[in-house]
Order: structure tokens, then C-alpha cells, then sequence
């Protein structure tokens, strides 16, 4: 059974599927409410596609699809126009796009460590050591020795809610023990006033009732434990990454016998960061003969929210410091003393220790595309708003909706946007996402834009949609339809079991004719059972998608 927690029930299932869209609308654009798809070109129409709408499973669906050449402009499919779809993570496209174009594809959020105080003979730094958050959404733990970013397709950013996840590889600390190799070498050996984190370049915003999310990132905000069962009765085995003081996680998980139930419980499983003696367990019973989601083979993998970054930071940049040979007179852990923090913005180069250099804007916004990172999405939002002279997210949401308008031509009627990454009810029409798409392929950083979306049978969460064994001719579209996904799934209120309100794709075809297009295909109100209900919808869009490549 798939679990759901924030926002009533909806949630987004970011590593597979994520990001797609839903509507609430009557009928499916015939009047026998029965699937119809036309084209305006020769008037034709595509009874394959009508074919995979109409399956019983969609009998109370609705379905949407717009299909634009990108050349001429002409609009040759265009089915429920009118409609206000929840389109899910497919909003990630607006927000990543327009910071994509603001600071361009080389802009670096990097990270700047200095001193408030003189440094005594011998080392010590009569004084406090301050850490200035950028934004930077990795501080170096995903960069792969060649400067790439570890993203892999099942990410630990949806562990719990997919059931596993495959961890990157890279040490997740590496830019904070990188920050203080650096202090060490500017010659500091010892800090006798504190450690502090400078979380004030943005108003933080609250994420889904998880954390107040502010500029300053480690390990994507979340604490993963690796699970491997031991010997039937015995404990399970239990790594956790990253290790810190802030927070001690206890292994309560019993090994249970061949055929026995899952049963795993995180509790609690938002716990306080910045106490001494912080703890979170897990419990429950993992059966020796389970198999694990994604990979098949163990560890199985999940996360405790890092609830008070700042809080967190700071401690692991202390134990950094101390492992770098620097010591700390202060508590190691405790909450972020931003009461001994100078005037924002006056800090001077001449007192800078060290600096963090974050990757460039292009392969985050690569990450957060390929597999829906929602917090990622939200705070490229904040940003944005900074390039604007705004530091909250609702001034970043008023003055992202003048650019949409101003720019791109895009009606505000036409969309309703709560935030940056597309949670809850997030709206908008078919005509708003493919004039947005087609307008990021016009800009001056068209090629990372599209670089960045997920890739039909090849990369992030349209990867896995392969399966044309019964249609051969469908499978030249692998890795000629790049769209960003999007789902919103909740209770369903008329009978058991859950409800994808939206599942949708946003993004461009090159097509077999050597056209390419913008489109967007969404479907809504499709009752599912479990997560293979939900990649069975993704297989039928990706058939879809398939189809619209090789017939126009």
C-alpha cells in the first residue's frame, strides 16, 4: 500500500514518477464521454492514442493533451484547451526555468567562511567563526570526482514514500570538511568564541510541515539509514549517513522469519535538531527473504528529516573543524547562536578563512529536474526572487507571475502556483506549460534547460518507461522525448484506496519526421491501488508520448 502524509494525503512520488498533473473536469472531450483525440493537421485523428485513453482503468479519468510545432507555431492537437489541470511537479519547469535564465548556466552559489576576530600567535582565533549560507543546494555532497553530481533515478529525497532509494556515492560532508581543511591551512588551530551559521539571505519558508527551510543544505536535509537483515531473531544491520552528534539513530529492527511482513517505524520521524543527546529510532521487523524495491538486493533505505538545518550544520562543520585539527571551545551541539552575528552583509574579503565553490547552477538544475526535487524547486524559487530584490517566497511567487506575464505572454488566470516545486493544488492550463516550454527552448540557455529533463527510457523519472514490446515501432522515441513529470496523489473519497488526481508530462518531442514539439499530456482522477497502478499510468502516457513521435 502506498503511504501518504503531508498536505491532507498528497504527495509527490518524486524518484520514479514524479511531477505530473491532474484535473477536475466532466468527460474526456467527447460527447459520450469517451476519449476523442484529433489533430488539426489534415484532420486527423489517433485512434491509437484514444485507444490507451479509453482503457477501463481511465473510465472516470479525464485526460488532456496539446501538441505545438516549435517551428511554425501550429497547434495540432489540443484536446480539454480550456481545462485547469493539477499539473504536480511539472510546475518545477517555471521555477528552474526562470532561475535557469536569471544567473545562467556557470552562476555558482558558493560558500564563504570568516572570521570575526583576531587570530592570536599560535592559532587561536580570539574570536567566532562564521559559516555564510549561499543556497547552495549540495555544499559538495554529490560531486563526483570528475565535478558531475551523483543523481541517482531512485533518490534518497523520496525514500520513505517510494519504499528504497539508491544512495549517491560521494561523502555527503565533503564541502563542510572541505570548508575547514581551509580554515585549518589560513592558519587558525583553535576558535575560543563559537561556531555559527548566517541563514539570513532569504525568509525561510515553511516545507510541507517537515522543516522551515532555510539557505543552508546537508544531505538534502535528511539522515539516511542503510537496512541489511542479520540472522533470523537478531537485530538488523544499520549504517547512517551522515554521522553526527546532532543526531544518535537506534537500530530497534528485529530480523523476522522468511514470509513475514515489513514492518518498519521511524519515530519520531521529524525529531529536534540542536539538543544535546538528540535521538531518533527505528523499529519493526524486516523478513530475511524481503526484497528490496528499485534494486533487488539489500541495503533498504530510510531517512530522518534534518528538521533545523541550521542547527545540524553547525555541528557538523564543528566536528569537521576538530577532525581538521581545529578545536572548538563551544558546545559541538546546540541551536545556531545567530544572536552573535554581525550587520547582514558586512562581512569584509579581508577576514575570509575559506570558500566552498558550488557547482553550477546547470547541473543542479539538472538534479532537481531529473528526479523532481521538491525542496530544491521551492528554494530555485527563493532565488529567483533574490535576482528580483524579493527574499520570501510569496514576494518570489508575485514576482515570478510578472515575468511569466511580461516575457512569456502567460494569462495568470491561466495557473494558480503555491510555491515552487508544485505541491498541493497546484493548477494550471495545457496552453500556460507548453508556451512556457516552448518559450525556455527559445532562450539563451535552451540547451541546459532541455539537457535537464527527464529522459523517455533513459534518465531520471521517465526512465524506467521502456516496455514497447508490444508496439516496436514505438521504441525509436527512448530517448527522444525529454518532459518533467508530475504527480498528485489523495485519499480517494468515494471509495477505498488512493486517487492519482494528476499524472502528467510537460516537455518536447523530436519526432521521427524530424520536427520537434512542445506538449503536455495529462490525466486525472485515476483510482490506483499501489505504486504498479501508478507506473502503469506512467507506461500509458510514455505510450502516448511514443506514438505522438512517431506519427506526427
Amino acid at each position: 500500500m502506498l503511504s501518504s502524509k503531508q498536505e491532507g494525503v498528497s504527495m509527490e512520488w518524486r524518484g520514479l514518477a514524479l511531477g505530473l498533473v491532474v484535473s477536475f473536469v466532466v468527460g474526456c472531450g467527447g460527447s459520450d464521454g469517451i476519449a476523442q483525440v484529433s489533430g488539426q493537421q489534415g484532420n486527423a485523428t489517433f485512434p491509437e492514442i484514444a485507444a490507451v485513453m479509453n482503457q477501463p482503468r481511465y473510465r472516470e479519468a479525464t485526460w488532456g493533451l496539446r501538441v505545438v510545432d516549435l517551428e511554425s507555431g501550429e497547434v495540432l492537437v489540443d484536446q480539454n484547451p480550456d481545462t485547469l489541470f493539477y499539473i504536480g511537479s511539472v510546475r518545477k519547469i517555471f521555477s528552474v526555468g526562470l532561475l535557469l535564465n536569471a544567473v545562467g548556466s556557470e552562476h555558482t552559489y558558493d560558500t564563504p567562511v570568516f572570521r570575526q576576530g583576531t587570530v592570536e600567535p599560535g592559532g587561536v582565533l580570539e574570536g567566532n567563526l562564521v559559516l555564510v549560507a549561499s543556497g547552495d543546494l549540495t555544499m559538495g555532497g554529490r560531486t563526483n570526482p570528475d565535478g558531475s553530481l551523483s543523481v541517482p533515478d531512485s533518490d534518497h529525497n523520496e525514500a520513505n514514500s517510494l519504499g528504497n532509494a539508491i544512495l549517491s556515492q560521494p561523502d555527503p560532508l565533503r564541502g563542510y570538511r572541505r570548508l575547514a581543511a581551509q580554515v585549518a591551512a589560513s592558519g587558525i588551530t583553535r576558535v575560543s568564541g563559537d561556531v555559527v551559521i548566517d541563514d539570513r539571505l532569504f525568509q525561510p519558508f515553511n516545507f510541507r510541515d517537515e522543516l522551515d527551510v532555510r539557505p543552508i543544505f546537508v544531505n538534502d536535509n535528511v539522515v539516511d539509514v542503510s537496512i541489511s537483515p542479520g540472522s533470523v531473531g537478531s537485530l538488523a544491520t544499520v549504517t547512517v549517513r551522515p554521522l553526527s552528534s546532532a543526531l544518535t539513530i537506534v537500530n530497534e529492527i528485529q530480523t523476522g522469519a522468511a514470509g513475514t511482513e515489513l514492518d518498519l517505524d521511524l519515530e519520531p520521524e521529524l525529531p529536534e535538531i540542536g539538543v544535546p543527546g538528540a535521538s531518533a529510532t527505528i523499529s519493526g521487523n524486516l523478513p530475511i527473504d524481503f526484497v528490496p524495491l528499485f534494486t533487488g538486493a539489500f541495503p533498504l533505505v530510510r531517512t530522518f528529516r534534518i528538521t533545523q538545518p541550521s542547527n545540524f550544520a553547525r555541528t557538523v562543520f564543528i566536528e569537521a573543524l576538530e577532525e581538521a585539527g581545529v578545536e572548538v571551545d563551544a558546545a559541538t551541539v546546540k541551536a545556531n547562536p545567530t544572536g552573535i552575528l554581525p550587520a547582514k552583509d558586512s562581512y569584509q574579503l579581508v577576514d575570509r578563512v575559506a570558500l566552498l565553490e558550488g557547482s553550477p547552477y546547470a547541473r543542479l538544475a539538472d538534479y532537481i529536474l531529473k528526479i523532481s526535487y521538491n525542496i530544491g524547486a521551492d528554494t530555485s524559487l527563493v532565488l529567483f526572487g533574490l535576482t528580483r530584490g524579493v527574499d520570501s517566497m510569496p514576494a518570489a511567487l508575485a514576482v515570478e507571475q510578472e515575468v511569466l506575464s511580461q516575457r512569456f505572454g502567460l494569462d495568470p488566470s491561466q495557473y494558480r502556483f503555491l510555491d515552487g516545486s508544485g505541491g498541493g493544488e497546484t493548477t494550471a492550463t495545457n496552453k500556460v506549460v507548453t508556451a512556457m516550454v516552448a518559450g525556455l527552448l527559445q532562450s539563451q540557455e535552451a540547451e541546459s534547460f532541455v539537457a535537464g529533463l527527464p529522459v523517455l527510457g533513459e534518465a531520471g523519472s521517465l526512465g524506467f518507461v521502456t516496455d514497447f514490446a508490444a508496439d516496436p515501432t514505438l521504441a525509436g522515441a527512448i530517448g527522444k522525448v525529454r518532459a518533467k513529470t508530475g504527480t498528485y496523489v489523495t485519499l480517494n473519497a468515494t471509495e477505498d484506496g488512493l486517487l492519482a488526481r494528476g499524472q502528467a508530462l510537460g516537455g518536447m518531442i523530436e519526432a521521427r519526421s524530424g520536427r520537434r514539439f512542445a506538449y503536455q499530456l495529462v490525466v486525472n482522477n485515476v483510482p490506483i491501488e499501489s505504486i504498479e497502478d501508478l507506473m502503469r499510468i506512467f507506461q500509458d502516457e510514455g505510450t502516448i508520448s511514443a506514438i505522438l513521435w512517431r506519427d506526427l
